[in-house]
């Protein structure tokens, strides 16, 4: 299969000579030649034709450290910027960019959050009335009652929570396009937490309302209530579970783990319900009645449904239709490459530009591992990109991939695509790997679309020409910040000035970020304080 794709981008042009210094002695540059990474693939492919009396036009050539600037060319689309302390923007090197009137928004989905979240309250009223209804007048009569009602209502509150949580996880993508996977994330989180708080307050006042009426100690009537009710064992164990997942998603431990333990580990929130729920059904003094007898029943089968429907019935129909496999691996620059992707029918495929699917690569040593991997370049009937940054041993081996493995999918996940937009221009903001959805965005941004890539280095700017071209056709900007933290550039980049400069008119754009933690917290925080909407920001959340 021929890839009609940009191949190895130290052998493309180079009309601005920017990388020359990187390109003069490549035997002594550690890259894909090196022992350490596999070799480069045939370089054999015939290469993209470029119009070379455009670019030397375009009068690319970048002055060396220390010596002015020449005059900002104003066709200029692609620019290394730096910061200025004389330029009114703050910015050396192309900065303006031409403020169009506004157009009305697109659809938002804001309306879909809303209503879910009214029926997510909704839910949880009616979990509490089951115990309203089922209580009597009188019934709280002293403090040992009042524990025990708390304890009830708490252990309600925790069935229905667990039953949401699990409803999120399951991956059907109804779900995801109606609410977005970033506010599901949040959700996840958010209702996480308050599951495990209601949980464990439920054991807290149920033993301690048993004690006090009992005249026992907490410790004895814990043991007591454990040992003789029914369904405590399991109940039991599945708390241990819910108390050890909620340990390992703490950030610190989050990273410490290997990603696929980690995910593994995840996965056994199902075994809690599957614990969780004898015990609900043997000793919740709520959940029978005339309507609990229907609504706890109703939410548990829609809830099976859901994940049966979302993690099997949905991966084995994509992969049966399509029949994913490698078609051929490129290197793109130091420590990055792309995996062409081939299969059936890919015209039909539901993907879009900025979305990411989970892949596992069905090789001898990586079977039982699947990642999530942005698309790189918008889909095709021909071929899928991925881009993958090397980061260890399982992505190392990736590099080495021969064509023709096939590939088990899951997937399309992610909302975010330019069919999210809600303003007529938008800025796309990438660090590092995250280039690579930005990357594929580009393809379907309305024109005066704003890229701004940030790097350490230059050599780790990858797609520099594809973007440089896609600015040119969709009559687009690309402004690279190159550096360390420190250095003044990106250092100014995350100010409320820095931006600005850079995007005048950036609260009326749609915010498109993907990158490292550390720069999309700066970048969200920057842009709260230039009143930039929330609705009007989009992140690309993996964890799903």
């Amino acid at each position: 299969m021929t890839i009609p794709a940009f191949r190895d981008q130290r052998e493309l042009p180079d009309d601005d000579r920017y990388f020359s210094g990187l390109r003069d002695d490549d035997a002594s540059r550690q890259g894909w030649d090196g022992p350490s990474l596999p070799p480069w693939p045939d370089q054999q492919q015939p290469q993209p034709q470029y119009d070379q009396a455009r670019y030397d036009q375009q009068q690319y050539a970048q002055p060396q450290y220390g010596q002015p600037y020449a005059a900002p060319d104003s066709h200029r689309r692609g620019d290394i910027v730096v910061s200025s302390e004389t330029d009114p923007t703050g910015w050396k090197a192309g900065s303006g960019v031409p403020i169009r009137d506004e157009r009305p928004p697109g659809e938002s989905t804001s309306g879909n959050r809303l209503f879910t979240v009214l029926l997510f309250f909704s839910g949880l009223a009616t979990s509490v009335a089951l115990w309203l209804f089922n209580t009597q007048a009188g019934a709280i009569s002293d403090t040992a009652t009042m524990m025990i009602a708390a304890g009830r209502v708490t252990g309600l509150i925790g069935g229905y929570l667990l039953f949401i949580q699990l409803l999120m996880m399951s991956r059907v993508s109804w779900l995801e396009e109606w609410v977005g996977s970033r506010d599901l994330l949040r959700w996840h989180r958010w209702l996480g937490t308050s599951l495990l708080t209601f949980v464990v307050a439920h054991i807290v006042f149920i033993v301690y309302g048993y004690a006090l009426t009992a005249g026992t100690g907490v410790v004895e009537q814990g043991w007591t209530v454990i040992t003789t009710f029914p369904e405590m064992i399991s109940a039991t164990i599945a708390t241990g579970l819910l108390v050890f997942i909620a340990l390992i998603s703490i950030r610190f431990i989050r990273n410490i783990l290997n990603y696929e333990l980690w995910h593994l580990i995840h996965l056994s929130s199902y075994a809690v319900l599957l614990l969780g729920y004898g015990h609900q059904i043997a000793a919740g003094a709520d959940m029978s009645g005339r309507f609990a007898s229907v609504f706890w029943p109703a939410l548990g089968c829609i809830t099976i449904a859901a994940l049966f429907w979302g993690r099997i019935v949905e991966p084995l129909w994509l992969n049966a239709r399509h029949r994913f496999s490698v078609a051929e691996v490129v290197g793109e620059g130091a420590n990055t490459f792309s995996i062409y992707i081939e299969g059936k029918r890919l015209d039909k495929l539901p993907v879009q530009a900025g979305q990411f699917m989970r892949w596992r690569f069905l090789t001898a040593n990586g079977w039982w591992q699947s990642h999530p991997f942005s698309l790189s370049a918008a889909p095709n009937p021909q071929w899928l990109r991925l881009t993958v940054t090397i980061a260890g041993g399982h992505t190392r081996k990736l590099a080495t991939m021969r064509p023709g493995t096939p590939i088990w999918a899951e997937g399309p996940f992610g909302t975010f695509t330019a069919e999210r937009r809600t303003r007529r221009r938008a800025l796309l903001i990438a660090g590092g790997s995250g280039i690579a959805p930005i990357r594929a965005l580009l393809e379907d941004m309305p024109p005066d679309t704003i890229v701004i890539y940030r790097a350490s280095r230059p050599d780790e700017l990858v797609f520099r020409t594809e973007l440089e071209d896609l600015a040119e056709q969709r009559d687009a900007w690309v402004r690279y910040i190159v550096g360390g933290r420190n250095d003044p550039g990106p250092r100014r980049l995350f100010t409320p000035d820095g931006l600005r400069g850079l995007v005048p008119d950036v609260n009326r754009r749609d915010v498109y970020l993907c990158g490292p933690p550390g720069l999309v917290d700066a970048a969200v925080d920057t842009l709260k304080q230039l009143d930039v909407p929330d609705s009007q920001l989009h992140l690309d959340p993996f964890e799903f």
